[in-house]
């Protein structure tokens, strides 16, 4: 069975390998899939601050090369910010992704402090259906 608390472990094991010399602020993320499958990524920083990647948009990559699949829940863990929600570009990033009623895991070092949906996050985020 899976639960909130193997996602978390899973982005606090993915925040253990971010890239952040000049933030000093190691970020981690986990998506999990329909299918229980688990994509982690963190965040990657570049002297060319900022253009890295953020952890929710690492994951978002693997996600897809990975096969992808319906997005059922997220985790999200900051080293130095308890209940860290992803940015303004990760929350448009992953709405394209999820539905509105995706679970939303803010961590802090310790586990799940608090369960969000993707709608509470960004209600009144782009859909790509406008584009067309």
């Amino acid at each position: 069975m899976t639960t909130p608390h193997d996602l978390f472990l899973a982005a606090k094991a993915a925040m253990q390998k971010a890239y952040a010399p000049y933030s000093k602020f190691p970020v981690g993320a986990a998506l999990r899939t329909d299918d229980g499958k688990i994509f982690t990524g963190a965040n990657i920083e570049v002297a060319s601050y900022p253009e890295g990647w953020c952890a929710e948009t690492t994951a978002l990559g693997h996600w897809r090369m990975g096969g992808g699949g319906r997005i059922t829940e997220i985790a999200v863990i900051a080293e130095r910010m308890p209940r860290v929600t992803p940015c303004g570009g990760c929350r448009q990033r992953l709405a394209e992704f999820t539905r509105p009623d995706t679970k939303l895991h803010l961590c802090d070092m310790t586990g799940v402090v608090e369960t969000v949906t993707m709608g509470d996050m960004l209600p009144y985020g782009f859909a790509g259906d406008i584009l067309k």
